[in-house]
């Protein structure tokens, strides 16, 4: 039998709910879990995000997927971006303590103890999120697979220097305009300083070469958004 439970609450550290998915087959036995992150100005069901339970049920897997906390999103709204203000105090250090809560959650979940192996953990990571992935993989030694989704190799570069930032500092805010809801999506001036506090944490690079388990790196040769040389270089 099917079980697809979604918009769970789960509470995380910083006092924002993370809406989350699970999926799979409900049949007592123990399958691989799975568990995905979406990138930037993203959520669980964008895309091929929430077509993708058909795939991972036919493959006898447990699918975990979930909004950050603060991706703007709401438990009214989650697909769209109602809430500005947690979307522009959103940061990554905040996005790796949701990977861990919901993880952590998931673990101490007696409903589920006898439907998916707590030693078969694999982390999915979707551009921004395929970043945040690879830095738990390499730090929780819970995780037992990686797989990155036209991920990012490195977060400091994607960062704007000189009058740009001089700007953003001095305004301590910047916007972005989302194509698809046309909405002006704050980033506060904290996403930047929150990166340099955590520079050594936060390199992708460091945690790729720390990597001592298996990671499959995925990313279309026509992506638009982000260059399939960040895959070559994540490698």
């Amino acid at each position: 039998m099917k079980y697809n439970n979604s918009n769970i609450i789960i509470e995380g550290e910083h006092s924002k709910p993370i809406l989350t998915d699970i999926c799979f087959k409900e049949n007592q036995k123990e399958k691989p879990l799975v568990i995905f992150c979406h990138g930037y100005k993203g959520y669980k069901d964008w895309g091929v995000f929430d077509k993708m339970k058909t795939t991972f049920l036919d493959e006898e897997l447990f699918l975990v997927k979930f909004n950050f906390s603060h991706n703007g999103g709401s438990i009214v709204e989650p697909i769209d971006f109602p809430d500005l203000e947690a979307f522009g105090a959103n940061n990554l250090t905040k996005e790796l303590d949701d990977l861990n809560s919901v993880l952590d959650w998931l673990l101490l979940q007696d409903a589920y103890k006898n439907e998916f192996s707590r030693e078969n953990i694999t982390l999915i990571g979707h551009s921004r999120g395929g970043g945040i992935v690879t830095l738990k993989a390499a730090e929780d030694t819970r995780i037992s697979r990686l797989v990155t989704w036209a991920a990012v190799s490195d977060y400091e570069s994607r960062f704007p220097t000189g009058p740009v930032l001089e700007s953003w500092k001095k305004e301590g805010v910047v916007y972005i305009e989302n194509s698809r809801t046309k909405q002006q999506m704050p980033h506060y001036i904290q996403f930047y300083n929150n990166f340099v506090e955590n520079k050594e944490r936060l390199s992708i690079r460091t945690a790729a070469k720390k990597l001592n388990i298996p990671h499959l790196i995925a990313h279309g040769t026509s992506d638009t958004t982000v260059s399939v040389l960040e895959a070559e270089n994540l490698h």
